[in-house]
């Protein structure tokens, strides 16, 4: 997945600077030397440091980083993160991709640090979906995991997960299950199989078949999760995922799912708030 991140930084940077970026061409000398550093304007979890790196070393190599805080820290404000000097007309040029990246990926890590805070003593991890933004998911999905999270799955490669519209169009639990069987086994193929169940009767066919290794909960209410995770009994994992709020989270929890699936991680989490200034 490496070419996809490289592949991102250079969309990125030819959708921003085009032919030139003329303002600092026009006004900072090509021998122009400079140092500028990145100060955090918020409270939260930091994260991106890594990929910042990268994105100044694909436009200028001979920009020098220095770090102080790394990855997964938890950061106040008025903190300065790193330091980046060379080039002026660098530091100018690769500001705002590395702010863009930094900053929505400290936000999901943020968000993602407070509902794994709010699990603490239970078993229970909290998910990420596929709802992300095209073209960032591998960046996305690391926030995730550098706040506490788990990646679900990255793409539709990695793993069968039949959700309601594949068991509908199917034409049913049992078929859905068997075919996905059926598939692994003639592509030689080895994925997990997870299925999602709207109600009682679709957990009593999943269990049935069987040959899966978990199975999602969809707009279970609490006292149903509570039941249809007494009914499983352990025999797959578990997880819940629809309608799920942060205020919830715990109820869930405490049910004994294994995992709580969150699209509020990458869809709609607020950035946090950083700037990249000279000093």
């Amino acid at each position: 997945m490496d070419h996809l991140i490289e592949d991102l930084i250079k969309l990125a940077f030819a959708e921003d600077i085009g032919d030139g970026d003329h303002t600092t061409l026009c006004s900072i000398p090509a021998t122009a030397m400079g140092k500028s550093q990145l100060i955090i304007k918020e409270d939260g979890v930091l994260a991106g440091v890594d990929m910042a790196k990268r994105i100044f070393h694909y436009f200028d190599p001979g920009l020098k980083v220095t770090v102080f805080i790394h990855d997964g820290a938890e950061v106040k404000k008025g903190d300065i993160a790193l330091t980046v000097e060379g080039k002026v007309q660098s530091l100018l040029q690769t500001e705002r991709l590395m702010l863009n990246v930094m900053q929505r990926m400290s936000g999901i890590a943020t968000t993602t640090r407070r509902y794994v805070k709010a699990l603490e003593g239970t078993n229970t991890r909290v998910l990420d979906t596929r709802k992300t933004t095209p073209g960032m998911r591998m960046l996305e999905k690391e926030a995730v995991k550098i706040g506490g999270g788990v990646n679900h799955r990255i793409g539709l490669f990695d793993m069968i997960l039949l959700k309601d519209n594949h068991v509908d169009f199917a034409g049913g639990i049992e078929n859905a299950i068997t075919r996905a069987q059926s598939y692994l086994k003639e592509k030689g193929k080895k994925l997990k199989i997870e299925i999602e169940v709207r109600n009682f009767n679709e957990l009593e066919q999943a269990m049935q078949v069987g040959g899966i290794d978990r199975i999602m909960l969809d707009n279970f209410n609490i006292e149903d999760t509570k039941e249809a995770v007494r009914r499983i009994g352990g025999r797959f994992e578990t997880e819940s995922s629809g309608g799920i709020t942060f205020d919830t989270l715990r109820a869930y929890a405490e049910c004994g799912v294994d995992f709580i699936s969150v699209g509020a991680l990458t869809h709609s989490v607020k950035s946090l708030d950083m700037s990249l200034k000279a000093c």
